[in-house]
């Protein structure tokens, strides 16, 4: 093992973290906490639950995330005009937009939460959820090089 696999783990492991995060605060906990909490019970636990992971994706997850990307494209050679070639550079581009996109929902997730509008903060919700999940499928899609 290589210690750039050791970079590739942690930046796979970090992003399984934070994806498999959404997924299971909002297939698993949100669904429970509706079924079963009253309304002000369910609001604060929610608000807690969402704090703690914003903590974590914030000061280890996207730390980690950023670190481990900057230091695998360094490693490939990646320059900025190999983000207009075909193949490996024009995935890698779509994903870091993406990836900015999805940073920007989940702020304005952040943002509605605290301006009460839970409509709007569910709608940032599912749109850094999915735009996550485009970000692990063009993860996948770029080529072993």
């Amino acid at each position: 093992m290589t210690w750039w696999a050791v970079v590739r783990f942690l930046h796979v492991l970090s992003a399984a973290l934070w994806v498999g995060g959404q997924l299971t605060v909002s297939l698993v906990v949100l669904p429970q906490a509706r079924r079963l909490l009253d309304d002000q019970v369910r609001a604060r636990m929610l608000n807690a639950v969402g704090r703690r992971f914003g903590l974590v994706t914030a000061v280890v997850l996207l730390p980690l995330q950023v670190l481990t990307g900057v230091g695998i494209a360094w490693h490939k050679g990646l320059t900025w005009a190999s983000l207009a070639e075909p193949g490996y550079g024009r995935i890698l581009a779509t994903k870091l937009a993406l990836f900015c996109v999805v940073m920007a929902a989940a702020a304005l997730h952040g943002w509605a939460v605290g301006a009460g509008r839970p409509r709007t903060a569910r709608a940032f919700a599912v749109a850094s959820l999915i735009g996550s999940l485009g970000v692990v499928l063009l993860a996948t899609a770029l080529p072993a090089t």
